[in-house]
């Protein structure tokens, strides 16, 4: 298989020094480029077309929400896993927003981090431990929503974007529902083309909003 290709976006050379030392002792990991700033973070996503770009939200300049957006407008594929010392609610939200696949914490054990880059190409949505969290207790009391959720979804588009907001994978979802993986991914597909949502962790936050992944009492 092709190692997987980062680039490190993160204004402190020793972190990422630090990074660059971690994914070199992972054999399917190839660090492809570094960047201290958002524009060349930029610059270089546009240039390397990374498969995951490890960023940095705070970075002079321009900052690592506003660098994620403009990747992902034109580089949509790029996987970006936001690795940040932030951890309130609004840091959180505007990274998903702006097309985040994931959020971890800076202190991330080293497993940690690079089970969540594998997870991202994969195309999970992944959260460290305290993201996790917050986002739950974010979520605990949703808003109401006038009539029924997502009405351009069918029944069993529905069924699949509760489990999805219950973060279960692709495969548990097959296995739940008793449908092949192909299904599982054509129905995904689809529910991310309808909800007009780039990716699982945005998705996610649309349907928690709307009062779905809650268990049930």
């Amino acid at each position: 298989m092709e190692p997987i290709r980062v680039l490190i976006s993160d204004d402190h050379p020793h972190f990422r020094y630090g990074m660059r030392a971690l994914l070199l002792s992972a054999p399917d990991v190839e660090v492809v480029g570094e960047a201290g700033d958002g524009e060349k973070t930029i610059r270089l996503a546009e240039k390397l077309q990374p498969d995951v770009i490890l960023m940095d939200l705070n970075m002079p300049g321009i900052g690592g929400i506003e660098a994620t957006r403009r990747i992902l407008h034109t580089s949509p594929h790029i996987s970006v896993l936001v690795i940040s010392m932030y951890e309130d609610d609004d840091s959180i939200f505007a990274a998903l927003k702006a097309g985040a696949r994931g959020y971890l914490l800076k202190g991330a054990l080293k497993a940690e981090i690079l089970r969540s880059i594998r997870a991202v190409v994969s195309g999970e949505a992944i959260f460290g431990p305290a993201i996790a969290h917050r986002l739950m207790r974010y979520f605990a009391n949703p808003r109401p929503t006038q009539g029924e959720a997502f009405p351009e979804l069918t029944d069993r588009e529905r069924e699949i974007l509760e489990l999805i907001a219950r973060h279960e994978t692709n495969p548990e979802i097959a296995g739940k529902l008793h449908l092949s993986p192909k299904t599982v991914r054509n129905h995904v597909s689809n529910i991310f083309t309808k909800l007009q949502v780039a990716d699982r962790a945005q998705a996610i936050i649309r349907a928690r909003e709307a009062g779905l992944g809650r268990e049930k009492a």
